[in-house]
């Protein structure tokens, strides 16, 4: 009985261990199914994300920064390029108090209160894994002596970076333009435009002018270097290297001879001018005063210097020649008054005889001319040359700002003329239908009136006047403004050439644009509005003057530019191509708040074109003055 318990109680033992075992066993066999199946899954299936993952835990890729590309003028000077410089950077990751490592650097590198406040803010901006420049362009001096210290301070190195560097300072400025840190909106735009590879580990872009631009041409293309690194993230060697390709070469069509002749003209004014060679298009000078140094922007510029130019009254950093809106004054009558040649209107010898004033039909109101007693019997020829008011008033009547808005559109006014800059201001060229949707107003007689002569609400640019008066010296033929002349790609040696591009071909009568040129051309002659400007010129230049008041006069108010606030007095305004007969360069200048066009502008345009017909420098503003016939003439 006792043996057979025995035998029970072993079996059962038995049975439960071999259970156990089973269980075990299975247990054990789907763990190591389990870990097959994982290996399986991360050998095969993974493979190449782990591989690659265990390349990048190894080699490190570096960007090969390209070097911008060069900006030259016609001539080959130099505009902008680039320097070598020692730049003192940190990686605040790793360090373990950013403000101790800073102090502990014054005594051996010398940071001013905008080096301190530039690295604040771009530390602000930036990852703290990012080497964040604290200050650039190190003498060598401040160099050799932080390599002495350089074990003191892990997570601070000097790193010889590429520095932009325009070394004409403020010269061309709202041209060249200037580059800056990129930020966030930059980030967005590069990603948008599929940029992001070629941008690694670039920190600046073209923010303004010809660096904006011509960005994806001059910025080049980024190279790489795959490099292996141990434990510590030391370099090892090098595996593989892809080289950068700088970035091209752009020459402009500006001539910097010409260009600092017409800054340099513009003295103390604000203002703007524009000079194309009217046969191609090409800018030959372009001004905006005043302007600002592209240098203050080269890795970011300090707040306290931004705030000045963007709070300026002066608004340096306002492009004038493309964004700046003026009321064109008298340098509209050339235009008007081929509007009414063509739409048979005034044709010689058609003439009135001038009184000083118009009087509009059925109204009563009067409309005075510039000179209060008038100028006598006048026809289409004499009113351009002597800028009469009062005749073309009652063109304006005559033709109708329908006709008038319609003609003008056919010169450029009211539309950009896409210069190859970004920011344009089209304008504004007023119509019945602009009116109604802008103010739901009616328009009046009395606005087409003052349209005429080039004021109430038609605003022009700089760069748009230019082109009209390149048109009219081309008889017609209006060529799209540009600013460069061709493109140099540096990794293939091929320069790319710019053809003139036609916007539209205007077909006027021929006597009736001689009829317009022949007033422009007595306009410097004895007589006209800008004798002086034409004075002993061996060329013949056609021109037109202007003025445009700044703020309205009351009815019986006499102008007295010495008792008004200098902002408040009129702009000086010219236009002009020669040689007249066959003309090479055409310009259009305005010199805010600088009173008459023929005295003030004038003198400005003769220096531009004595240099570049006869490479002649003509005496100063000052010794000009001398038997100027101006002082007779508001216009």
């Amino acid at each position: 009985m006792s043996y057979t318990k025995n035998s029970q109680s072993i079996y059962k033992s038995r049975f439960f261990f071999k259970k156990r075992l089973a269980l075990l066993t299975a247990l054990i066999s789907i763990a190591f199914l389990v870990i097959i199946g994982r290996f399986f899954f991360l050998q095969i299936f993974k493979y190449d994300f782990y591989k690659g993952l265990s390349e990048n835990n190894r080699i490190a890729v570096i960007p090969n920064i390209p070097n911008r590309g060069v900006i030259l003028d016609r001539n080959g000077i130099i505009m902008a390029d680039n320097k070598f410089v020692y730049s003192l950077e940190i990686t605040p990751s790793k360090l373990t108090n950013l403000n101790k490592t800073i102090d502990d650097l014054k005594p051996i590198v010398e940071f001013s209160a905008s080096d301190l406040k530039q690295f604040s803010r771009i530390l602000k901006e930036s990852s703290s894994l990012d080497s964040i420049p604290i200050k650039t362009n190190l003498s060598e001096i401040e160099a050799a002596r932080f390599a002495a210290n350089k074990l003191r301070f892990e997570g601070v190195e000097i790193k010889s970076r590429l520095l932009r560097r325009y070394p004409k300072g403020a010269f061309a400025s709202h041209l060249i333009g200037h580059i800056n840190r990129i930020n966030e909106e930059d980030k967005k735009a590069i990603k948008k435009l599929g940029w992001q590879q070629n941008y690694t580990g670039t920190e600046t872009i073209g923010k303004l002018g010809i660096e904006k631009y011509y960005e994806a041409r001059l910025h080049g293309t980024t190279g790489f270097q795959g490099v292996e690194i141990d434990a510590n993230g030391n370099s090892v060697r090098i595996l593989n290297s892809v080289p950068s390709v700088e970035g091209d070469t752009i020459t402009l069509s500006i001539d910097s001879n010409l260009q600092e002749i017409a800054e340099n003209a513009f003295n103390k004014y604000r203002g703007a001018l524009v000079a194309l060679n009217p046969k191609n298009g090409e800018v030959l000078a372009f001004v905006s005063r005043p302007n600002f140094d592209p240098n203050q922007f080269v890795g970011g510029i300090d707040v306290d210097e931004w705030k000045l130019l963007n709070e300026s009254l002066d608004k340096p950093m306002l492009n004038r020649a493309i964004n700046g809106l003026y009321p064109p004054g008298s340098t509209i009558k050339p235009f008007v008054a081929l509007a009414a040649l063509e739409n048979d209107i005034r044709k010689p010898p058609f003439n009135i005889k001038d009184p000083g004033f118009f009087t509009l039909p059925n109204s009563g109101h009067t409309y005075k001319d510039w000179k209060p007693y008038g100028h006598g019997v006048v026809d289409i020829v004499m009113a351009i040359t002597i800028s009469c008011d009062t005749f073309f008033y009652g063109l304006g009547i005559e033709l109708g700002i329908k006709k008038l808005s319609e003609f003008l559109s056919r010169f450029g006014f009211g539309e950009a003329t896409h210069i190859d800059m970004f920011g344009e201001n089209a304008g504004l060229l007023p119509s019945p239908e602009w009116k109604q949707k802008r103010y739901k107003q009616p328009w009046y007689l009395g606005e087409t009136v003052i349209t005429s002569i080039g004021q109430g609400y038609l605003l022009v640019t700089p760069i748009q006047l230019a082109q009209a008066v390149a048109t009219i010296a081309n008889g017609g033929l209006m060529i799209q403004p540009r600013l460069i002349q061709s493109i140099k790609n540096n990794q293939t040696g091929k320069i790319e050439t710019f053809k003139n591009k036609t916007v539209r071909e205007l077909h006027f009568k021929p006597e009736n644009l001689a009829l317009v040129k022949e007033g422009m051309m007595n306009v410097t002659q004895p007589g006209g509005t800008a004798a002086s400007v034409g004075a002993g010129a061996s060329y013949k230049i056609a021109a037109k003057t202007g003025t445009a008041q700044v703020v309205e006069m009351k009815r019986n108010q006499k102008y007295d530019p010495n008792r008004m606030n200098e902002r408040h007095r009129d702009h000086a305004l010219f236009i002009a191509y020669a040689p007249a007969e066959d003309p090479t360069i055409a310009i259009a200048i305005i010199v805010e708040n600088g009173g008459h066009g023929g005295s003030t502008a004038g003198p400005i345009a003769r220096k531009l074109m004595d240099y570049h017909l006869l490479k002649k420098i003509t005496l100063s503003k000052e010794d000009n003055k001398a038997g100027s016939l101006e002082s007779e003439y508001r216009d």
